[in-house]
């Protein structure tokens, strides 16, 4: 049994310790949003905050993450979509078919958390995600857009 810190709230885990910590989200605490992609850390569809740091959790297991983390889903970003980044992607109409959006909305704002005004190298650093749609450009412009750049 795993104890863990998500979205504000304390959450048991029943799973072993090498289960990927996208799967205890997913399929133990409910936490649908957060995507598996590929399962070797390449995508970002399963980016979530730990520490306020962007991590992809299908590479994390259960044993690696204490009860002491804040783990932060997309489902805990905002209660009400009102994160500058979720408004920024809303008004660009940045998705396309969105499944990669959750990943990237989560790597956005760790991005905007440590550089607020970020510049397009950080985002080019930052913004690992792959998606297949190729929306990488109004990414760039919904990042811009939420840090008032």
């Amino acid at each position: 049994m795993a104890r863990l810190n998500v979205n504000g709230r304390v959450v048991e885990i029943d799973a072993p310790g090498d289960t990927p910590l996208l799967w205890a989200l997913r399929e133990q605490a409910g936490l649908t949003g957060t995507k598996y992609g590929c399962g070797i850390a390449q995508c970002g569809a399963c980016t979530v905050h730990i520490d306020g740091e962007a991590v992809r959790s299908c590479s994390l297991t259960l044993d690696a993450v204490t009860e002491n983390q804040k783990i932060v889903t997309i489902e805990g970003l905002s209660p009400d979509s009102s994160h500058p980044i979720q408004k920024a992607w809303l008004q660009l109409e940045v998705p396309q078919c969105g499944y990669c959006q959750s990943g990237m909305i989560m790597a956005a704002a760790a991005l905007l958390a440590k550089k607020p005004k970020p510049t397009d190298a950080d985002i080019d650093e930052a913004m690992t995600n792959i998606c297949r749609c190729g929306t990488y450009n109004r990414v760039r412009a919904g990042i811009k857009l939420a840090a008032g750049v």
